[in-house]
């Protein structure tokens, strides 16, 4: 299967976002910029809002996203109901966020990770399976938890 992410970053991640771009070039994974496209303030919600939906359409496999910590952008992409945005800062995080939580959406840290670990953070992210089994049944409680809101 051929992976198609979706990338979004605020100011803060822009050029961390590019470092991870030129780094989805070298591997030949597809993926989708939808933006910002410098280092021009912005507000992250928007940025993790179009990402998200984007995500939670099945128009993309899964998401990244970048702000100063993460946090911010995060929060905001957990909003949209069927995204599970995992903030990592390393591989195991990475790893075990697409493995046990089935997380659909890599959020991290430009002021907290530099270029070369924000890259093997996005190999072990997207080379991880969600295991399934107990791990299913702790995701559809967070659904139904989710649903709860409606």
């Amino acid at each position: 299967m051929k992976l198609k992410l979706a990338i979004g970053a605020d100011h803060a991640g822009f050029r961390l976002k590019e470092a991870v771009k030129k780094h989805l070039d070298k591997r030949g994974i597809e993926y989708k910029d939808f933006g910002t496209y410098s280092e021009e303030s912005c507000d992250y919600p928007d940025i993790a809002r179009d990402v998200a939906i984007a995500v939670k359409n099945g128009e993309f496999d899964f998401g990244i996203l970048i702000c100063g910590t993460g946090i911010g952008i995060s929060i905001a992409a957990n909003k949209i109901k069927g995204i599970r945005a995992a903030l990592c800062h390393d591989t195991f995080s990475a790893k075990a966020a697409r493995a046990h939580n089935n997380a659909n959406i890599l959020a991290m840290g430009a002021r907290v990770i530099g270029e070369g670990l924000a890259c093997e953070i996005v190999d072990s992210f997207l080379s991880a399976q969600f295991e399934g089994g107990r791990h299913q049944r702790r995701v559809d409680k967070i659904h139904e938890i989710e649903n709860m809101q409606d």
